[in-house]
């Protein structure tokens, strides 16, 4: 399985939703998601600075994390950053890869 770092920035309107609900009732709802598309919550930190909330998340592949980044920046309580994270053994495969690129003037 893929995972995924999301960064979320809240609006006036998401922090007060926090706020309201806790921030230990939005983390289980964040695993419960997850869980519920096929995957697994696995850090949930809120933080000081731009990005309010760093969430490392496993899922099942990149149609999954794109629908939860979509559904949570249509909801209009947040911006949401996507990073794809990779392991070390896929940055060694990946260096083993022959993909042709060749520097502008060379």
């Amino acid at each position: 399985m893929a995972r995924y770092l999301f960064k979320l920035s809240y609006t006036v309107e998401g922090m007060r939703g926090v706020m309201k609900e806790g921030a230990a009732s939005r983390r289980a709802f964040i695993a419960d998601l997850a869980e519920r598309n096929g995957g697994r919550l696995e850090t949930f930190d809120f933080a000081f600075g731009e990005t309010d909330l760093y969430t490392v998340v496993e899922l099942p592949n990149h149609e999954t994390a794109a629908a939860i980044a979509t559904a949570v920046a249509a909801s209009g309580t947040g911006s949401i950053e996507t990073v794809v994270l990779l392991t070390p053994e896929e940055i060694d495969s990946a260096t083993k890869l022959q993909v042709g690129y060749r520097p502008p003037g060379q």
